[in-house]
């Protein structure tokens, strides 16, 4: 190991569960005899036993920094408590203090990124491990966690609450939402063996960036389950916690990285899901501190927990439908969205042409009238049935999805709404509307071009806009203005929770 100082002052730093003092090129951790219900180390027996676990499991990141165990002893020679021994880390190489002192540490994140690839890549995996990665197991945590931050959102006898309660419950219930509709997403993380016995507290105060790589410390020593988890929950952690600091765009490129080097394919809602969870802890952790005395705190877990809905509220999974007459744009707004979001985009008119072995650009006969052919009532119904079908996997595995289609029968937008609530995806609809004669031009080029999946005439579409029952839950986007200015009524209409969803810092 290089970089280790030892002629830095000596200091004391706490923590809700530790004190730890900094002597020469030596660090002293002692534990505090407090019971958190989640952690108990009132008994000298729990503490050794904790601390002698620290050592150990730290020793996978940080071989060279942990050195061991010494007991604290009375006049009579029997020990009273106990101390982890570490080496010192130089303070300044500390990653929380380059990132807030405006230093590129993008080498160093590129670092950190492999160590932890490598690190996850050999960590123990089990059944008992991959259980923890459970919807239940996730759902038993996010409860807890909620459980024990609703103990600050009450008034004291000082003023008034330390959290808002209303933002409290809000967590809870935006958590519940995702679990609830995504099973099968949690499920493929066990299967492809993403849970894994991880660190647990990924902070940048506690990696320190060296000459020779970067020493990642303190992962979570007193109880086993809290370690368990999904290998992108170790990444999240520190993702999280470099946008605590200010550089949330730190945590995009270290996400990033991540999955450039263990090859992962996951919905960008999955990192806002753990991004939200570890927001959640720390801000449980905070509330605990305030609790100590530490003023700051409160602060602190007030902004952990702002994080935490936005990261939730940005995880929510989308099914969008854009719908209107043919000519109207929505093709060229689904596209748009779809293109921006990264959400998957299923077209009608591509559907039905598959359905019934069609190139997508084959001329089907649509001028003979809808109502014929493979625009019947059947084949109609086949189409939307099909691009439902469709949806629904991408909707369980966390991915938004836009859907193209007319809209204009009732019976099919109730049956998208039924697919959103079984899936607890957010149901968005957007109607475009365009003066007639602006559709019937769209539609003229459009067949000149010859190189669109849609059959739709002029006919057709007056026909199908006469025939369109109401659809008073749709948002109208006024498409007559050109592509521009309908894009913007689209953006508009969403609100900026929706459009930093899956899109944030890139």
């Amino acid at each position: 190991m290089t970089g280790s100082g030892s002629t830095e002052p000596a200091a004391v730093a706490e923590t809700h569960v530790s004190v730890v003092l900094f002597v020469g090129d030596r660090v002293y951790k002692v534990k505090k005899p407090v019971d958190f219900g989640f952690l108990d180390f009132r008994t000298r027996e729990a503490r050794e036993a904790v601390c002698r676990r620290e050592v150990e499991l730290n020793r996978r990141l940080a071989p060279d920094v942990y050195l061991g165990v010494v007991d604290l002893v009375g006049p009579d020679g029997t020990p009273f408590d106990h101390l982890v021994v570490m080496r010192r880390m130089p303070s300044g190489r500390r990653l929380s203090t380059l990132v807030t002192a405006g230093r590129d540490v993008r080498m160093e994140l590129r670092a950190i990124a492999q160590v932890l690839a490598d690190f996850h890549a050999r960590a123990d995996v089990s059944a008992e491990i991959a259980e923890a990665g459970s919807v239940h197991h996730l759902r038993r945590h996010w409860e807890a966690n909620s459980d024990q931050l609703r103990a600050f959102a009450v008034p004291t006898p000082d003023g008034p609450p330390l959290l808002d309660p209303g933002t409290v419950e809000e967590v809870a219930v935006l958590a519940e939402r995702y679990l609830a509709g995504r099973s099968p997403l949690f499920a493929r993380r066990i299967t492809e063996g993403r849970i894994r016995d991880g660190h647990g507290d990924v902070l940048a105060d506690d990696i320190f960036c060296l000459p020779d790589g970067p020493r990642i410390l303190d992962c979570i020593e007193f109880d086993d389950r809290l370690r368990y988890g999904d290998v992108l929950g170790d990444v999240a952690f520190l993702a999280m916690d470099l946008e605590r600091l200010g550089s949330p765009r730190l945590g995009t490129e270290l996400l990033r990285r991540y999955r450039e080097l263990t090859n992962e394919t996951y919905p960008a809602t999955l990192e806002h899901f753990w991004i939200a969870y570890r927001a959640q802890v720390r801000a449980k952790v905070a509330g605990l501190r305030s609790g100590q005395g530490d003023r700051s705190a409160g602060v602190e877990a007030h902004h952990l927990l702002t994080m935490t809905l936005a990261h939730l509220k940005r995880c929510q999974v989308k099914l969008v439908l854009i719908g209107g007459a043919p000519g109207t744009g929505k093709s060229t707004l689904a596209k748009a969205l779809a293109a921006r979001q990264g959400w998957a985009l299923v077209r009608s008119d591509e559907v039905r042409k598959a359905l019934f072995g069609l190139t997508t650009t084959s001329r089907s006969g649509a001028q003979n009238g809808i109502g014929e052919g493979i625009y019947d009532q059947a084949s109609t119904d086949a189409t939307y049935d099909e691009m439902l079908a469709r949806a629904r996997p991408d909707l369980e595995q966390g991915q938004s999805v836009v859907l193209d289609a007319s809209w204009t029968d009732a019976r099919f937008r109730s049956a998208a709404a039924t697919l959103a609530s079984d899936t607890s995806s957010d149901l968005i609809e957007l109607c475009c509307e365009a003066p007639i004669e602006v559709t019937l031009a769209r539609i003229e080029t459009r067949a000149d071009r010859g190189d669109d999946p849609s059959d739709a005439t002029a006919d057709v579409a007056q026909t199908l806009r006469a025939a369109s029952s109401p659809w008073p839950s749709a948002t109208v986007i006024d498409t007559g203005g050109g592509r521009d200015d309908s894009v913007a009524q689209v953006w508009a209409a969403l609100g900026p929770d929706i459009l930093r969803a899956e899109t944030d810092e890139t």
